[in-house]
């Protein structure tokens, strides 16, 4: 057995779960499109809320206890107004994908505007959209247990889909929401496995940044983190805390965010559907299996002080996207987990910039 095999099967039976069976691979979505958002200092940024009808399923042969109802998702689109009302045409979007226990928040900071990261990416002409995830804030789910990481990607791919065809409606207003000619999804540990997964089965996104996720890497700390959930969820109701405390979801996420920044965070904290958290040792092993059907263009970031991410994991994580046209690694010095709420946000940006300006 090979060291990332022993490596993967140590952090999944670490976290007390089943068996596992190997998920079946979707059928390819179209090709991707192909385009660059110009750079665009100083434009005018605004958010809308829109709406996307999902259906809350999950498409692998994994164990999902998934309830395959129709939910309303939320999300906000943020960037350059002409693209925001679709008035720009088709355009390339990015879909900002939360963790466990964040939620679209964490992308689109507006208490802490040199912190957004939506805004900010805005501002030099790119279009977001932030997802809250089902089961978080303006995208609630009743019993926690009633989804998984598997129906979750299945629902991302559904978002993708919506935004290439326009099948999404604004909450307030009477414009025409803008279509995508390519999307590229930005995915912060959880939702990075949730990108990565939607990517690997789907092949219908133009590029995947990945951060704080390093599959079968994972440190001892996140390890102990996800054995906790479970027991909460095994033993109680359908949400469970990410951090036992306000110090442990510090500890977790930040290195350097300033001390007003980990308030708000704090603030608005969610708990984890526990369907989320008992699924996450199988979504870990999809993830590392289908790791290599990738072949969309990967940026991995993550910061040198991360307590989430194994030291040495960034170049074995790069490894095993094999088949991507790409893959570009970033450690930020000195920065944490949540890399857009740490000092600094902004070299994280810049990294991202290029990055996409390059697809």
């Amino acid at each position: 057995m090979s060291l990332r095999a022993r490596a993967l099967l140590t952090v999944v039976l670490s976290l007390g779960l089943g068996s596992l069976a190997v998920p079946a691979i979707g059928a390819p979505a179209p090709a991707r499109a192909s385009a660059t958002a110009p750079a665009s200092s100083g434009t005018e940024v605004i958010s809308r809320t829109v709406s996307f009808n999902l259906r809350n399923t999950g498409h692998s042969l994994l164990s999902c206890p998934a309830d395959n109802k129709a939910y309303p998702v939320r999300a906000r689109l943020v960037g350059p107004r002409q693209k925001v009302l679709g008035y720009a045409g088709s355009t390339r979007m990015n879909v900002l994908v939360h963790d466990a226990g964040t939620g679209g928040w964490f992308w689109n900071l507006r208490q802490h505007p040199s912190y957004d990261y939506a805004t900010q990416l805005g501002r030099q002409g790119e279009l977001s959209l932030v997802l809250d995830r089902l089961g978080y804030d303006k995208s609630p789910l009743a019993d926690g247990r009633s989804t998984c990481l598997d129906a979750q990607a299945h629902m991302l791919h559904q978002v993708v889909q919506h935004l290439f065809s326009g099948i999404y409606d604004f909450t307030q207003g009477g414009f025409t929401p803008p279509h995508a000619s390519s999307v590229v999804v930005h995915g912060h540990g959880t939702g990075g496995a949730i990108a990565q997964l939607e990517a690997a089965r789907y092949d219908d996104v133009a590029g995947l940044v990945l951060m704080s996720w390093a599959g079968s890497n994972a440190s001892q700390l996140a390890v102990d983190q996800a054995r906790q959930q479970t027991s909460a969820c095994l033993t109680g109701g359908g949400y469970a805390s990410y951090g036992a405390s306000k110090a442990a979801f510090q500890r977790l996420l930040f290195a350097s965010a300033p001390a007003a920044v980990r308030r708000s965070a704090i603030a608005q904290r969610n708990a984890t559907p526990c369907g989320d958290v008992t699924s996450l040792a199988t979504t870990l092993l999809s993830s590392v299996l289908t790791a290599g059907q990738v072949e969309a263009p990967v940026l991995l970031m993550s910061g040198s002080k991360d307590a989430r991410v194994r030291r040495d994991a960034t170049q074995d994580t790069a490894a095993s996207f094999r088949n991507s046209e790409k893959v570009t690694t970033r450690v930020i010095a000195g920065a944490g987990s949540a890399l857009p709420l740490e000092k600094s946000a902004p070299r994280t940006r810049a990294a991202v910039l290029r990055w996409l300006r390059a697809l």
